[in-house]
């Protein structure tokens, strides 16, 4: 029965264990956190919706749908959820490729994935993803936010702008000529308030404050004083203030093979980033979030959300730490701030037209910067090679080809990699007059050696049995000078596992050795490998008595073995 519910998926949502210690108090910090949130997030969910290829109301969308989802059913006590800067990339590829619906159907999928990672309990899992793989696409995304932004933080004139990195930085040289220096002035004094609004007041987010002064400054210059060359979102947009009716998906399984890579893309990217979010806040409040219930909700968020039109949602770590900084601590901060994202929707959401597209793009652009992670991405180009080669093929593969090639190509690079180390690490030596008992630590004995019979070869295995070790067994054979042993003697005490792989090259081994008349003794065998050997046959196969538990039983048999 205990095995049964180890493998039973839990789904422990915070909010209903925060509501049942609940007070007056509690409410007013979450309150005070969610307004302050929902105000942070407003800004950033309409310049991520634009970014991403949709119309701003999607970003709020999304923000207002899938930050109630994901607070109300999250492993996280102060977990923010909504659209992030890192998905920007992979939605506006899907959407140039597949169109809207398709994007739709990819979000829908990735939910779907989340869902499954939740249930079959993947979420510690995921947390183990290498930092050079995070690292390198992260910086890659940033590197791709910063260039779309290009255009409208100069103001360029472009009629049709490519989809990869090289080719538009092509075209940005081709219309230098037309730069907008109003929209390139507001882009900067965007910037610079972004950046200075922290230091005046640690209250005002720098982003909304950038936004509020732009858009009344750029309001005058456009309707008093007669200014052209500053878009707005107005000019390319047309705002719907209110909240969209679920709309039918079509599916099939073409679309779903189609469509499928994208989606484990979104899946991928929301799980890393959104237990990575949990794990940081962890670490400020000192709780400790469930990651598979986690999973789960991103995935109920994700299936939910594309229904009304919006794109992925994750976790967003900016917004939890503002969440954290403010007083929240429960998950109720979350829906506060999903409900102040929709009244502002509601009933300001007409103003959002005001907005320049210049004060967007600088947004962007020190959200790009706070992703980039250049200090962390240098320090890790002193690491190892096996690393840094990780780390530069995730981060060129993401901004030269797209998102799902990096990931896939990343993480098979790293565990090729990292199966190789794992490889160099285990070591076969062979010992052919004693053994020294100094440092055994796997039996006590009287005498410090203990003498090899003639005709007894030693071989000890040290590291994980798998793949590759054959290959060392043939090596340190081919060192022994003289003739043939009659026994081999294989001491097993430090290998900690052995795979399938191992398992047949041991039985290969064996297999041989019964052929040249070589008898094989095992030694130091653990238990979890001792029960693989049994369930394989393998002491059938060398005998019940020829699998030892330490060095002296091993030679005890050897002696036997030869006088018989």
């Amino acid at each position: 029965m205990k095995e049964k519910s180890k493998l039973r998926p839990e789904f422990r949502p915070k909010l209903f264990a925060a509501l049942r210690t609940y007070s007056k108090e509690r409410f007013a910090g979450d309150l005070m956190a969610g307004i302050i949130v929902g105000i942070v997030a407003l800004p950033l969910a309409i310049a991520f919706g634009i970014a991403s290829g949709v119309s701003p109301e999607k970003g709020l969308i999304t923000a207002i749908i899938g930050g109630f989802i994901v607070s109300m059913l999250g492993g996280s006590s102060v977990q923010i959820g909504g659209p992030t800067g890192a998905f920007i990339v992979i939605v506006y590829g899907i959407i140039q490729n597949f169109g809207i619906e398709g994007l739709t159907i990819a979000t829908l999928l990735a939910g779907v994935l989340l869902l499954l990672m939740g249930l079959m309990r993947l979420g510690t899992v995921i947390k183990f993803i290498p930092y050079p793989i995070i690292v390198g696409f992260t910086s890659g995304i940033a590197l791709t936010i910063f260039t779309t932004q290009i255009k409208d933080l100069l103001g360029l004139t472009i009629d049709h702008m490519p989809g990869d990195f090289l080719s538009k930085w092509v075209v940005y040289a081709e219309s230098i000529t037309t730069i907008s220096w109003p929209a390139v002035v507001v882009g900067l004094v965007s910037i610079a308030l972004i950046v200075l609004t922290p230091r005046v007041s640690k209250r005002v987010p720098g982003s909304l404050a950038a936004i509020v002064v732009m858009t009344i400054v750029a309001y005058i210059l456009r309707e008093h004083f007669g200014l052209t060359g500053l878009e707005t979102i107005g000019d390319r947009f047309q705002i719907n203030a209110s909240l969209p009716t679920p709309t039918r998906i079509a599916i099939n399984p073409e679309t779903i093979n189609l469509l499928l890579p994208s989606a484990f893309t979104i899946a991928m990217l929301g799980a890393i980033e959104s237990l990575l979010s949990a794990t940081v806040a962890d670490g400020v409040t000192g709780d400790r979030h469930d990651s598979n219930t986690e999973l789960m909700a991103q995935g109920a968020a994700n299936i939910i959300v594309p229904l009304f039109g919006g794109i992925p949602v994750t976790g967003a770590i900016a917004r939890t730490m503002t969440n954290i900084n403010n007083g929240g601590r429960t998950p109720v901060a979350g829906l506060v701030h999903a409900i102040v994202l929709l009244l502002i929707l509601l009933f300001l959401g007409p103003l959002t037209r005001h907005i320049p597209m210049a004060c967007l793009a600088g947004v962007l652009v020190v959200v790009a910067y706070n992703m980039s992670e250049w200090r962390t991405f240098r320090s890790l180009l002193k690491n190892p090679r096996s690393d840094v080669a990780v780390l530069l093929s995730t981060f060129f593969l993401t901004v030269i080809f797209d998102l799902t090639i990096a990931i896939e190509i990343g993480l098979l690079l790293a565990m090729v990699l990292f199966m190789r180390r794992i490889s160099e690490t285990t070591r076969v030596s062979v010992t052919t007059d004693h053994i020294d008992l100094s440092d055994e630590g796997e039996i006590h004995h009287d005498d410090e050696h203990l003498d090899v019979p003639r005709g007894v070869e030693v071989y000890e295995i040290d590291g994980p049995f798998f793949f590759g070790i054959a290959n060392k067994f043939d090596e340190c054979m081919k060192q022994v000078a003289g003739g043939k042993p009659a026994i081999r003697i294989i001491r097993m005490r430090k290998v900690p596992f052995m795979d399938s792989t191992g398992l047949h090259n041991l039985e290969s081994l064996c297999r041989l050795s019964r052929r040249e008349g070589i008898t094989v003794v095992l030694s130091g065998v653990n238990d979890n490998v001792r029960a693989m050997l049994l369930r394989s046959g393998m002491d059938t196969q060398l005998g019940a008595d020829n699998i030892c538990s330490n060095i002296q039983e091993a030679l005890t048999r050897s002696r036997a073995l030869l006088e018989g």
